[in-house]
């Protein structure tokens, strides 16, 4: 198992994720988000590893290109009120981070754990746990620059919501599904 390449895997696949981190980090319980993150990595990382090749075989990257929708969603879809009464802190970051990440995340960490036994495989999951857990932290102190700070209260919820977009976009885009639409046409 190389360690610099699992890092390498983690930080490429989840660079895009970490500007919503300081979003989501503004918006919710560090504790909250740390848990939901950690949850997403490991649904992820399960899912790579247990039926990563069976997805690939029935559902071809650029079908997963449908969870773009999501984010897109988020943006436009104003629910404030509602994540604090009514939806789970933890179940929200979770989501987010699924349907940010799941298309690269399958793509990317499929071929690096294909090869690995069960023993490997748990210690890739507390490796990249401890990963998750450290980007959280250095993304909170990030987050409490006075700049930072400045920015994302004048900013941020505009700021998040063109993210969300942007990323959205960048899901269809990545993942080929709009290829195969114009290829459609």
């Amino acid at each position: 198992m190389n360690y610099w390449l699992l890092t390498l895997t983690f930080l490429s696949v989840n660079l895009d994720f970490f500007f919503m981190l300081l979003f989501l980090l503004k918006k919710y319980d560090v504790v909250k988000v740390m848990i939901g993150y950690l949850l997403g990595n490991l649904i992820m990382l399960g899912v790579s590893y247990a039926v990563g090749k069976a997805l690939l075989i029935f559902l071809p990257e650029w079908v997963l290109g449908i969870l773009g929708i999501l984010p897109i969603y988020l943006a436009f879809h104003d629910d404030d009120n509602q994540d604090r009464h009514h939806r789970s802190q933890i179940l929200s970051v979770t989501l987010t981070y699924l349907s940010v990440c799941a298309g690269c995340n399958l793509s990317i960490f499929l071929p690096v754990l294909v090869g690995e036994s069960a023993a490997h495989f748990l210690i890739t999951l507390m490796f990249i746990g401890s990963l998750t857990i450290l980007v959280v932290v250095v993304i909170k102190l990030i987050a409490q620059l006075p700049i930072v700070t400045s920015l994302m209260a004048k900013y941020g919820e505009r700021l998040m919501k063109v993210c969300y977009v942007l990323i959205g976009l960048w899901v269809f885009w990545d993942s080929g599904l709009i290829n195969h639409i114009i290829a459609f046409f």
